[in-house]
């Protein structure tokens, strides 16, 4: 079942059993305020058990463009096209918020995101490859952020 992302009144429906459920909560609001702000979309979600589609995406460009395969458990995703950019959201139990940006027509600014929720530690599929910026959320908290270059056709 679907879920619209509500980032005045942040829920943990849906990220219960992760560890650091409510600041993911807060990391995944402050993407629902980002949308809305920007394109006027609303952010909607779906338990990755009813989304196998989007996760094998997902995977797929992770596993071609850097080899990465992550442990933790997906827990929610989300696939939707606002103007030329297509974006894919994976919302892991540790923590970790994956977002792929692939722009439609072009190919110079496509790249999968990593978001790090606070209090989580750097997965160890990321910990070596990446360096992590940080940035403030009121939603959120502190956010550690990461990205690459997608170079390949999806």
């Amino acid at each position: 079942m679907s879920y619209i992302v509500d980032f005045k009144n942040v829920s943990t429906a849906g990220l219960e059993s992760s560890p650091v459920a409510e600041v993911l909560a807060g990391l995944r609001a402050n993407e629902a305020r980002y949308f809305m702000n920007k394109y006027k979309h609303e952010f909607t979600v779906v338990p990755a058990s009813e989304s196998q589609e989007t996760l094998d995406y997902v995977n797929r460009i992770l596993k071609i463009e850097r080899d990465l395969e992550f442990a933790a458990k997906p827990l929610e995703t989300s696939r939707f096209q606002v103007e030329n950019i297509r974006f894919a959201y994976v919302f892991y139990e540790d923590g970790l918020a994956l977002n792929v940006m692939y722009t439609v027509d072009d190919p110079k600014k496509r790249a999968v995101g990593f978001k790090l929720s606070e209090g989580m530690e750097v997965p160890k599929e990321l910990e070596t490859k990446f360096k992590f910026a940080r940035q403030k959320s009121k939603l959120a908290g502190t956010i550690r952020g990461s990205f690459f270059v997608i170079k390949g056709e999806y």
